[in-house]
């Protein structure tokens, strides 16, 4: 445990999140990045307390930038970036590609992606086939979880802007999609 932790944010990738953490000693300068509670950047001593520190998950380039507040009451402002885009852009980005739900799984909360550029459907951050249907309505993509049942129905929503509405079934019970609140903090 660290006395120093500043900021901490969790990602979305894919069918999962990756908490990341930061320690920035405020008077040393030392700067420590976790990814998943693994260290992946020590630096002790630092002369300057702002800068960047660069970093990756996997494929992805991430940085923090540690600024000076323009507060008067906290000291330093610290910035994610992933892949050049803020974090809140970043997560933007990630939920209107990845349609996320968490319905009720063989009696455990579950978490299904389905990413609608390459089709791909993740269950508890494992990749699942599905098996397509086309219908007069749409696509139909059947599945299953143990021996449960789901199935993901694609239809138009006759709005040129809203484009198409994707919904997941559990059983037969339509389940609501995961709306995770996009702000700079998590």
């Amino acid at each position: 445990m660290s006395f120093d932790l500043v900021a901490a944010w969790n990602i979305p990738v894919q069918a999962h999140f990756h908490k990341v953490e930061f320690d920035h000693g405020q008077t040393t300068g030392k700067r420590v990045i976790r990814v998943d509670g693994k260290e992946v950047l020590r630096r002790n001593w630092i002369v300057s307390l702002t800068g960047k520190e660069d970093f990756s998950i996997g494929n992805m380039k991430c940085s923090i930038n540690i600024k000076p507040s323009p507060c008067a009451t906290i000291d330093y402002e610290y910035v994610l970036e992933i892949e050049g885009n803020s974090f809140v852009k970043y997560k933007q980005d990630h939920y209107e590609r990845n349609l996320t739900w968490e319905p009720s799984l063989m009696d455990q909360k579950g978490r299904v992606v389905f990413d609608k550029g390459n089709m791909t459907l993740w269950v508890n951050g494992s990749k699942v086939e599905t098996v397509g249907e086309f219908t007069d309505a749409g696509t139909i993509h059947h599945f299953t979880v143990g021996t449960t049942p789901c199935r993901i129905v694609t239809t138009s929503s006759g709005d040129k802007k809203t484009g198409v509405i994707h919904d997941l079934y559990v059983r037969d019970y339509r389940v609501p999609r995961f709306r995770e609140p996009i702000s700079s903090t998590n």
